[in-house]
């Protein structure tokens, strides 16, 4: 790596981003140093485990509670206190961190904003490193905003949303960032650059260094973060469980450990997230390497059915157990502008969706535009306190609900929406934009990732579709070239379609499509 930053054995990319050198400072980076020797040996062997895992699932074994951790499930425990700013969540928005979204979710009306260095985001350096200025100008008191078409000026308001940050999950290096030539953690680095500048300022501000994270897999990987937590919280003099975080439970493994999770990260963790996007994605991941695991088209797998609907309640029955918030998933709408009645169409589906989780006994759920705060808050209004952690499912679902597949039809028109939304996104990702409104939604990776593994499980089976075809090479071949032609003026779509063929079509399934795709960013 040429024109380097070296200090304490870390090494890091230069940055354009004006204010770099106050993020990437001497401190911070030793900082980031320490995290990374103490524990990416670990993460990487954490890592392996996965490998391990899924070969024992290719070979017909299925996910189940563990009889090694029965006497944690069976025992009474809870978390520690929650603070008194995260008690009310019940509406979060997420999205990316640059300044105009910052602002606008903090000023949204919204409980808490979850800036996003994970799905919503493409970890292009600059980006990164804008993201994290950006977010210590908001506790400096000094972040803004003025779009440079219109003019128009944007500031933080009086009382805004609480601010969670998510770093990215335990499989991302940051190849821009490296010690002794070996990548750090993206998680390592997101994460411990935000503490580092921030966890004070926000403590004086009578808030606190609050994190979701995502796709973790087994309980041992919340007992890594769980220890860097530890060293961190030590190693900057504050009291040990002043971070607090919010667990995505966005991978089947996971669901079958949320009570360990829970124990494992006890002393900070405030609540677990229902990552429904992520989870289908999963689903097909770890289980779908089996014929007998065909998944209907994506538009069939809702919350209200089979193993979404089965997970969903156990999250909220095991989280109120143990005094932990039971958040609610993702609303991936935006407002339709130009046709009413399609916009009215969408904000019903918003709010019957919010209505469902609320009555279930959710906490708080997740919205991605601030048009769609006001209708969230209204379904919640029914709550009759903060949150709603003394309420409990009628019914705790067992194993085999977990694990209830979606029935439905699969139909050439869900192939060719995968086609177009995977290719899509992914050329916008490579193009630095990791949120990106596609037909009416809100896009991230998670979407991405269920388009690209579903195709690839139906071509691996041939799998049959509703008119009577079976989806072979022949077939995805074909609609493939027709949806990417119609799409030839979409910027990097000819890249993006490549890669997104490559993967489709390999006789292995990679891990992540994010893992190819930063290879070709910058």
């Amino acid at each position: 790596m040429n024109n380097v930053i070296e200090q304490s054995r870390l090494a890091v990319a230069p940055s354009s981003v004006r204010g770099a050198e106050q993020v990437l400072t001497p401190d911070a980076l030793d900082f980031l140093a320490e995290l990374h020797k103490r524990f990416d040996t670990r993460r990487r062997a954490l890592l392996e485990k996965r490998v391990e895992r899924q070969k024992r699932f290719d070979a017909g074994e299925l996910p189940d509670f563990l009889a090694e951790t029965q006497h944690i499930r069976d025992s009474e425990w809870t978390i520690l206190a929650i603070p008194a700013d995260l008690l009310d969540r019940r509406v979060e928005i997420t999205g990316p961190t640059n300044a105009k979204m910052i602002i606008n979710a903090l000023n949204s009306g919204a409980k808490v904003f979850m800036a996003d260095f994970e799905d919503a985001t493409s970890p292009v350096w600059d980006e990164l490193i804008q993201g994290q200025a950006n977010l210590r100008d908001r506790w400096l008191g000094r972040l803004a905003f003025t779009d440079p078409g219109s003019g128009k000026h944007y500031a933080i308001a009086n009382n805004p949303a609480v601010l969670m940050v998510r770093p990215r999950g335990w499989h991302l290096d940051e190849r821009h960032a490296t010690v002794d030539g070996q990548p750090i953690a993206g998680a390592l680095f997101d994460f411990g650059l935000y503490l580092w500048h921030n966890a004070k300022p926000a403590l004086s501000a009578g808030s606190g260094p609050y994190f979701y994270l995502p796709k973790l897999e087994s309980r041992h990987e919340a007992e890594l973060w769980s220890d860097v937590f530890a060293f961190a919280e030590s190693k900057l003099r504050i009291e040990r469980g002043t971070i607090k975080a919010t667990v995505l439970i966005e991978t089947i493994p996971a669901a079958f450990e949320m009570d360990e999770i829970l124990y494992a990260l006890r002393a900070n963790i405030v609540g677990l997230n229902c990552g429904r996007w992520d989870y289908i994605f999963s689903y097909i991941k770890r289980l779908g390497r089996s014929a007998d695991r065909l998944t209907p088209d994506r538009s069939a797998m809702t919350m209200d059915k089979a193993f979404l609907a089965a997970y969903s309640l156990r999250l909220i029955a095991t989280c109120h157990r143990r005094r932990a918030f039971a958040m609610g998933g993702m609303s991936a709408f935006i407002p339709v502008k130009g046709d009413e009645a399609a916009n009215t169409a969408a904000l019903d589906k918003v709010r019957a969706d919010k209505e469902r989780e609320v009555g279930n006994g959710h906490d708080g759920t997740w919205v991605a535009h601030p048009a769609l705060v006001p209708v969230a808050l209204e379904a919640f209004a029914v709550m009759t306190g903060p949150n709603q952690l003394s309420k409990f499912p009628d019914r705790i679902p067992g194993r085999e609900e977990m694990l209830e597949l979606h029935t439905g039809d699969r139909t050439e028109a869900g192939a060719r929406e995968n086609i177009r939304v995977g290719v899509q996104y992914l050329a916008a990702w490579l193009g630095g934009k990791g949120a990106v409104p596609l037909y009416n939604l809100m896009e991230d990776a998670a979407t991405a990732e269920i388009c690209r593994s579903q195709l690839w499980q139906w071509l691996r089976f041939e799998a049959p579709l509703s008119n009577g075809q079976r989806f072979t090479r022949a077939l995805f071949d074909r609609l493939f070239d027709t949806e990417v032609h119609i799409l030839a003026d979409v910027p990097n779509i000819e890249e993006a379609a490549a890669l997104f063929r490559r993967m489709v079509t390999a006789p292995e399934f990679e891990e992540f499509l994010t893992l190819p795709a930063y290879e070709l960013l910058d």
